[in-house]
């Protein structure tokens, strides 16, 4: 029996998620995730699943008054646009399941996406006769500060994987047993920019060291071949020699493993990222995703061409790419700010 892969395992994980989360709606929510399964990847359907639950729950509880499960095509149609402004208002502070959630503006506008996605799709299906969730403008999204690390913190960040200073002695002692692992992937993140689904999906056949390459799963399931630096490789060697004394399943071909000696997961890489940069840039909450940034930033500045950097992020858009730059902006104020003489020399 073939062994699934760690794309395959995540794909299957998400189809059994939803149809948890579709135990508990009507039956046409059905019709809908199998009509955007072909256009959407898994991920992208647990996250409308989840908050179409929110949404239904906010129905049962404010407007129809019925267990969401028995809440009618007929009763959407009622619906008006003041009833989804004020889920919109409800999404600020709410409980669900028993626990209490809140969402800030992209909170709200992922939500209400995820709402004008069905009933776009009820309409267009001819299951409703009217659109009422395209009335609603998106609540407007301020521009978040871009944090990135800067020279001096990138070298500050990989002396602290190498040799914290304000760990415990127990926290020492773990990390001398994990610093291969955790120096490969903090570099690995810094000298290539992936994003930390896609390091967690490597496996090492992946690599290719003597083009020092590697290939890399993207969102929606594409691969492409990426390039890493001569850093890179090292800090990569390093830790697989590691790796290859470790009593392993033969049959785990995980390139980065935790300390079960199965492939490591999400959680388990932001943490050490978070703990390290702690240490590195106190000041600033520093995630894989801000190393990321942080490569984005630096290939930029090396090379002037954000069409290149796009290509290697893996953005499809490249005004996605453009948010990468606050900092280069400031950078060309800084270097204009002597060039207009008020004083004649």
């Amino acid at each position: 029996m073939k062994t699934m892969s760690y794309y395959e395992k995540r794909d299957l994980d998400n189809m059994q998620k939803i149809g948890k989360y579709l135990q508990t709606l009507p039956e046409y929510c059905y019709d809908y995730f199998t009509g955007i399964e072909n256009n959407t990847s898994s991920l992208t359907r647990v996250n409308y699943a989840m908050d179409l639950c929110v949404f239904f729950d906010y129905l049962e509880k404010y407007v129809t008054r019925k267990p969401k499960a028995q809440i009618l095509l007929s009763d959407l149609e009622k619906l008006q646009a003041r009833n989804i402004e004020n889920y919109l208002s409800y999404l600020s502070y709410y409980e669900i399941d028993g626990s209490m959630k809140k969402n800030g503006e992209r909170g709200k506008a992922r939500k209400l996406a995820s709402v004008r996605s069905f009933f776009k799709y009820l309409f267009n299906h001819d299951m409703i006769s009217s659109n009422v969730a395209s009335k609603i403008r998106t609540p407007k999204l301020h521009n978040k500060e871009i944090i990135r690390l800067e020279k001096d913190e990138v070298e500050r960040l990989l002396d602290a994987v190498e040799s914290p200073t304000t760990f415990t002695e127990r926290q020492k002692t773990y990390n001398k047993n994990t610093y291969e692992r955790d120096n490969a992937i903090v570099t690995l993140f810094l000298g290539t920019g992936i994003r930390i689904s896609e390091l967690v999906g490597l496996n090492v056949e992946d690599f290719d060291f003597s083009q020092d390459a590697f290939k890399v799963t993207r969102k929606g399931g594409n691969q492409t071949i990426l390039y890493f630096s001569k850093e890179v490789e090292s800090a990569l060697k390093l830790w697989l020699t590691k790796r290859n004394t470790l009593n392993l399943d033969p049959n785990e071909n995980a390139m980065f493993i935790s300390l079960q000696n199965k492939r490591i997961c999400v959680r388990a890489v932001e943490k050490l990222v978070k703990k390290f940069a702690k240490e590195g840039s106190p000041l600033k909450k520093i995630s894989p995703h801000k190393l990321r940034s942080t490569f984005g930033t630096n290939l930029y500045r090396e090379t002037h061409d954000i069409y290149i950097v796009a290509d290697v992020l893996g953005h499809k858009d490249v005004n996605t790419t453009k948010k990468h730059y606050a900092a280069i902006n400031e950078d060309m104020r800084k270097s204009v700010a002597d060039i207009i003489k008020i004083h004649k020399e």
